[in-house]
């Protein structure tokens, strides 16, 4: 099992004696962000009243965002469909890349924890500044004062098991690909197969459960956590509760 020896991602660079390291995971999720934004641009450029093709790509993308912001968030919290259209579309394509031979950038627990911290400091973020500082530790006390050193520790578990969900998942898929791969290669050399059938054929449900099917899933999951915790940690007052 040489081949699994190291399961973290690959390490491009380092350096300042090996303290600063670049993997393989930063490669390519720079790339992935860099080509979300290439074509974003490039779609939403010379927009019309009369819709070209990729207008109407773009339109159908945006449209959808925002209707599951608004499904799930409620059409108070609108101004969160940009950072969440951001997340489908960089998860999404992050997880896909199992696809083309790479490692999904959410195989990573580093970007996982990246993408679960960043959504807690605006969960928090967003639950003091609807509420106010008093109102929020009252919350937090709420219905017994004692809860209040639970309820932090909920908060700050909440990245943590947020974080690990995506990276378990996403893992655990590209672990069960390279484990099949390395037992139909290892069948090929024993059957004397001067070409490797077995691992292109046989493969090919795996491929489409968990380098297509099970990414989908996936981000769909993180970004509807996402949007429940912003928006229960969200109190108007408007709100009864």
């Amino acid at each position: 099992m040489e081949e699994l020896s190291h399961l973290g991602p690959r390490i491009i660079m380092s350096f300042n004696n090996g303290k600063l390291i670049v993997t393989e995971t930063v490669i390519t999720g720079a790339i992935v962000a860099v080509l979300i934004a290439l074509v974003a641009i490039w779609l939403a450029s010379n927009l019309n009243r009369q819709p070209s093709k990729k207008q109407v790509v773009a339109e159908m993308i945006v449209e959808f965002v925002y209707n599951m912001t608004r499904s799930t968030m409620g059409p108070q919290n609108m101004a969160f469909a940009p950072y969440i259209g951001t997340l489908v579309l960089f998860i999404l394509f992050g997880n896909l890349l199992g696809l083309i031979g790479l490692r999904p950038v959410t195989a990573d627990v580093n970007m996982t924890f990246a993408l679960s911290t960043i959504t807690f400091f605006l969960v928090q973020y967003n639950s003091f500044k609807s509420m106010g500082f008093s109102r929020k530790i009252k919350h937090m006390c709420d219905p017994y004062p004692f809860l209040f050193p639970l309820k932090i520790i909920e908060a700050l578990t909440q990245p943590v098991s947020l974080g690990f969900r995506l990276f378990g998942n996403m893992v655990g898929g590209f672990i069960v690909m390279e484990l099949i791969y390395i037992a139909l290669a290892g069948l090929s050399h024993m059957l004397s197969l001067k070409i490797p059938i077995l691992v292109v054929i046989l493969p090919l449900p795996g491929n489409v459960f968990f380098d297509m099917f099970e990414p989908v899933v996936q981000m769909y999951i993180f970004t509807m956590l996402t949007m429940v915790f912003i928006s229960l940690e969200i109190v108007r007052d408007t709100d009864h509760h």
